[in-house]
């Protein structure tokens, strides 16, 4: 079974968000998105966006550049400021069969590594990844584990110094990181 939006448009099944509408840019119509990488090179590369608001819809980018650390964009449809600014906070999903293919296979997309499990280099169980953030010169983990209290969560920097191995086959990430952190 397939899923289509409401204009019929089929909604691919590998959407991965990979930013957020920030707001409006300029005064046309066109949108601010911090993407959840620094190059942003699947924003970039896609030429349809999946945008969450107010639905789930599909739209196509006229125009995207990288401005101070965040995207600038112009989508087909947006013509106005005030069209623009209805859209922050809007996610911003790219299909990953459209992610550009990655040179080193020790970098990963933000995506791929959410939902691994994590470990420690004593084979104890740290969590979940479930999200990434970043602040400024590194990505970092954030870490949840099923049975430690809703609140409670890990942050791991995603840097050497941590980080030991990522194994997507296995869904596993093994950190030099302890219990008691």
């Amino acid at each position: 079974m397939t899923s289509k939006t409401a204009s019929g448009v089929e909604i691919p099944g590998d959407l991965a968000q990979v930013g957020f509408i920030a707001g409006a840019y300029g005064v046309v119509g066109g949108v601010r998105i911090r993407p959840f990488s620094t190059d942003a090179d699947a924003l970039l590369a896609a030429t349809t966006w999946w945008l969450d608001k107010p639905g789930l819809h599909d739209v196509d980018v006229k125009r995207a550049r990288l401005h101070s650390g965040d995207v600038v964009a112009t989508l087909v449809g947006i013509t106005d400021r005030d069209m623009a600014e209805a859209l922050k906070g809007a996610a911003v999903l790219v299909p990953r069969s459209q992610f550009p293919e990655l040179e080193d296979e020790n970098e990963f997309y933000w995506a791929e590594l959410i939902g691994l499990d994590v470990e420690n280099l004593q084979g104890e169980r740290l969590g979940t990844v479930v999200d990434m953030m970043s602040n400024g010169p590194q990505s970092i983990l954030r870490i949840k584990d099923a049975s430690a209290p809703e609140s409670a969560e890990r942050l791991i920097p995603f840097v050497d110094q941590f980080i030991n191995k990522v194994d997507k086959e296995a869904k596993k990430i093994v950190v030099d990181w302890g219990l008691d952190f």
